[in-house]
C-alpha cells in the first residue's frame, strides 16, 4: 500500500515506521509498504508498479502475461511511459521501462482494480501489436507466441490487428505470420 493511501485512511508515518521496525510491515520502496506476511504475487506487483508510476501502463511481456497470452513469467514488470516522461528509480518491484509516443501510450488502455489500485493495462490486440513494434527488445519469439495465443483465444482477430498494426508500421511484418496461422487453422 502506498503511503499516500495510508494517509487518506488516517495512518500516520510514525505508525508505519513503527510497524516496519517491529517486523509487521515491510518497506518495498520509497512510500510503498506491505504486510510482512504477504505472499509474492504477480498481480500485486502490477498494482505496486502502477502505484509507483501513476502515468505508466503495463505493457509488452507483462501485458501478455496479464491477458494469459504467454506461458513466460517475466522477471520484471514491463511499464510503458511517455517519450519524455519521468523514469523513476525503482528497486522493487523490478521494472523494465519502454518509451512510447503519446498516441501509442493513450491507445487501447483498460483499467483494472487490483488490491485497491487502479492498474492500466494495454488491451490484448494493442499488446500484440506493441510486441511486434518492440520485437528487437523482447524477441520475435515472444511476439509470435502472443499473436498465436491471441488468435487461438479469440482475443485478437486479423481485422483488429490490421487496424492498429497499419498505423504503427508493423502490419507488413505481422501479415506473413497471420497468414501462416490462418493457414494452419484451415488444415
Amino acid at each position: 500500500m502506498c503511503m499516500r493511501d495510508m494517509r487518506k485512511l488516517g495512518i500516520r508515518g510514525e505508525t508505519v515506521s513503527r510497524l516496519v521496525r517491529e517486523g509487521v510491515a515491510v518497506r518495498l520502496a520509497r512510500g510503498l509498504y506491505e504486510s510482512a506476511e504477504a505472499v509474492p504475487d504477480v498481480w500485486r506487483s502490477y498494482a505496486e508498479a502502477s502505484a509507483l508510476v501513476p502515468h505508466g501502463v503495463i505493457c509488452l511481456m507483462s501485458a501478455l502475461q496479464f491477458h494469459e497470452l504467454t506461458v513466460e513469467m517475466p522477471p520484471r514488470v514491463w511499464m510503458a511511459i511517455g517519450r519524455n516522461g519521468w523514469q523513476p528509480k525503482v528497486k522493487f518491484p523490478p521494472m523494465e521501462f519502454s518509451r512510447f509516443g503519446q498516441r501509442h501510450l493513450e491507445t487501447g488502455v483498460r483499467r483494472h482494480l487490483i488490491d485497491g489500485v487502479e492498474v492500466p493495462v494495454f488491451e490484448p490486440v494493442k499488446t500484440i501489436v506493441d510486441c511486434f513494434r518492440y520485437r528487437n527488445k523482447i524477441g520475435v519469439d515472444v511476439a509470435l507466441e502472443g499473436l498465436s495465443e491471441g488468435m487461438k483465444a479469440r482475443k485478437a482477430t486479423p481485422d483488429e490487428l490490421w487496424k492498429l498494426a497499419r498505423p504503427a508500421g508493423v502490419w507488413d511484418i505481422m501479415l506473413p505470420y497471420i497468414e501462416a496461422l490462418l493457414g494452419d487453422r484451415n488444415r
